[in-house]
């Protein structure tokens, strides 16, 4: 699998590790982020993840920053791409069941590094479940490309 990875700031040192441990799972690691501990703005970074993953240059992303959750907003503008932070085990699996994430959203402060490393493989590993949430999947991509208000294939909306 084809992964971007990036990261701000906050989270060089959880990537650089990140990046070999994808790398000893056979993965490619595209790197997007930086290796300067100087700020940077984190929307960019997220950014450039979401678009090779939405482009589908990468299969899937993982972005790091301090909580994950500044990335997550901002991976979550570019069509496509489902996004969102995780913290265990538990979430780390069921985004991909149900979800189809196709960006992991990591904290470098809230979250040790050997949990992160498992939540990274449990992510990989977890397969999309289809079915129902195939449906609701459509669902958010039809308000992706509409904008809420526009659909009637959205019951709220309709």
């Amino acid at each position: 699998m084809r992964i971007s990875i990036g990261n701000d700031h906050r989270g060089v040192q959880f990537k650089l590790k990140l990046a070999d441990l994808l790398k000893r799972l056979g993965h490619e690691v595209v790197d997007a982020g930086t290796n300067e501990s100087s700020a940077i703005d984190y929307p960019d970074v997220a950014a450039i993840v979401a678009k090779q993953v939405a482009g589908q240059d990468s299969d899937r992303g993982i972005l790091i920053c301090g909580t994950g959750i500044g990335m997550a907003i901002a991976a979550n503008k570019v069509p496509g791409i489902r996004a969102t932070t995780c913290h265990d085990e538990v979430t780390a699996e069921i985004c991909r069941r149900h979800n189809n994430v196709n960006v992991l959203c990591l904290s470098a402060d809230l979250v040790g590094e050997q949990l992160i490393q498992r939540l990274v493989e449990v992510w990989l590993n977890t397969g999309f479940d289809g079915g129902r949430h195939e449906r609701r999947i459509k669902k958010i991509e039809t308000l992706e490309s509409n904008g809420c208000g526009e659909s009637t294939d959205c019951p709220p909306c309709g």
